[in-house]
């Protein structure tokens, strides 16, 4: 089994400026080749609340300023903060959500971690993206984000009361060129004309 200098690897891991990392790219970052090696660094790593488990393979790094959003980005790939999260982030929906809720290519799915739920809906791959980097994270455009929402209440997944909606901060005319760009179909459309 490979010998190693604990301290001279959390040195290399703070350095890193990592948050979040898998045990992937920690292997990588610590060029550690000896499964059982890593194995055993990672829970020393953990003992020395160097990091904390999130989930299989998942971990965070202990004493940097992580937020839930850049969790839901990093638990589930691909994908981006959706749906009401994003609304509310965006001031088009005053509620402040549950749960930390998202759009994935994927298959839907939901994680808990810190007492803390993050969902993951699917959308069609053809309807994924459209989101922008804000405070390291993904999270979809409000017109986007409005979009999804959208998809999901036309193809029966979600519900929403659209009236509670304050769509100023819709620019209506982008909307409407989203739902031309993805060839959205004529429930997704009829339902953005009844809205805007």
């Amino acid at each position: 089994m490979e010998s190693y200098n604990l301290g001279i690897l959390v040195k290399k891991l703070i350095e890193s400026e990592m948050k979040l990392v898998s045990s992937k790219t920690l292997k990588e970052l610590l060029n550690i080749k000896n499964e059982r090696t890593f194995y055993r660094i990672t829970n020393d790593f953990i003992k020395n609340k160097i990091l904390v488990n999130i989930e299989k393979n998942k971990y965070l790094v202990t004493g940097k300023n992580t937020t839930s959003f850049e969790i839901a980005n990093f638990l589930y790939q691909p994908s981006y903060i959706s749906l009401e999260t994003a609304l509310n982030y965006w001031g088009i929906l005053s509620q402040f959500p549950f749960e930390v809720t998202n759009i994935t290519s994927k298959k839907n799915v939901v994680k808990e971690y810190d007492e803390k739920k993050y969902t993951y809906s699917h959308i069609s791959s053809k309807y994924f993206g459209m989101f922008t980097k804000k405070e390291g994270m993904l999270i979809a455009l409000p017109e986007k984000a409005l979009f999804d929402q959208i998809y999901l209440v036309s193809k029966g997944i979600k519900l929403a009361n659209f009236d509670e909606y304050d769509l100023t901060n819709i620019n209506t005319k982008k909307l409407f060129e989203i739902c031309k760009q993805l060839k959205a179909d004529h429930n997704i459309i009829n339902l953005v004309k009844k809205i805007c």
